[in-house]
């Protein structure tokens, strides 16, 4: 895990946001929209504090028994300890029944956050159990965050993000506005807000503007929710579409066309997993994504 050293600087915007998405589709095809509707409810604040009052071990044990629990790993026991370490924290993915997790000795005092290091490691049990990867370190560390984060555990990790004049701190490979985006993300899907957790203001001003880029995710053409400019732009790529068969369009606007032996086609990222979709174009239709299930309302 990442280690967001105290001082160290925080990389702000969205330029992992690829990655992000295709961590929300792999999960959705892995899981199935039922299995990801298992997790409807976060992880509560309650099952996640931990006071100074408290055993550091015994503490560590309870809240590692929570998020277990939280993430449904059946016979998972969690033996946590803490030493010096480069990084944040650190599991041993073995076969199980057990599995040994190592904390930054910097959370013997820092352990407001001992929820959000366990939350990260513990779902990279999960994904080990399930088999789901990405190549590469840092794509899979994407993956693992964002599924942290859209399965109700991940709010800790964002929570944990602070920045004032003398000091910053973030775990996680995610910046705080892509930590922000994916809960909004699940927000929407599970109507649930995490905003009153956050006990710090960055995060709630983080996941605010990872919110409205979610929320343009609902608002791109061809779902009909899409603005004026956005609509016009659409009309007019459809027309050079229609006169100019094959031609490439631009990734960023999201959508394509496509000609074959059906007449022209679409193609847009579903706003909930996104998992492309295809649609003839054909005027309004109501559409239903094959993956996660989500009602679409489109003018293609």
């Amino acid at each position: 895990m990442s280690n967001g050293s105290p001082g160290a600087p925080v990389v702000h915007g969205f330029p992992h946001l690829d990655t992000v998405r295709s961590a929300i589709t792999a999960l959705y095809r892995r899981l199935s929209p039922d299995g990801v509707h298992t997790y409807g409810t976060s992880l509560a604040p309650s099952d996640a504090a931990f006071s100074d009052g408290d055993d550091l071990h015994l503490g560590a044990q309870r809240v590692a028994r929570a998020v277990v629990q939280h993430l449904r790993l059946p016979d998972a026991r969690m033996i946590v300890s803490f030493r010096t370490m480069e990084h944040a924290a650190s599991v041993e993915l073995t076969a199980g029944p057990e599995y040994f997790i190592e904390l930054n000795d910097r959370f013997r005092t820092h352990r407001r956050d001992v929820g959000a290091a366990l939350a990260h490691e513990i779902t990279h049990v999960l994904l080990h159990r399930l088999g789901l990867e990405f190549p590469g370190t840092r794509s899979n560390e994407i993956l693992t965050d964002t599924v942290t984060a859209y399965l109700g555990a991940g709010w800790l990790l964002l929570d944990a993000f602070r920045e004032d004049a003398t000091s910053r701190q973030k775990l996680g490979y995610l910046t705080p506005e892509e930590f922000g985006y994916v809960l909004a993300k699940r927000a929407l899907a599970f109507d649930e807000d995490p905003s009153p957790w956050f006990t710090s203001p960055q995060a709630y001003t983080a996941y605010t503007k990872g919110r409205a880029q979610a929320l343009r995710d609902l608002r791109r053409p061809p779902l009909t929710a899409a603005g004026w400019a956005g609509r016009r732009r659409y009309a007019k790529d459809r027309r050079y579409a229609q006169d100019h068969p094959g031609t490439a369009a631009d990734p960023g606007l999201g959508y394509a066309f496509e000609t074959g032996g059906q007449g022209l086609r679409v193609s847009f990222p579903c706003p909930t997993c996104h998992q492309r979709i295809r649609l003839p174009v054909r005027g309004r239709v109501v559409a239903r994504c094959g993956l996660c299930r989500t009602r679409l309302e489109c003018d293609t």
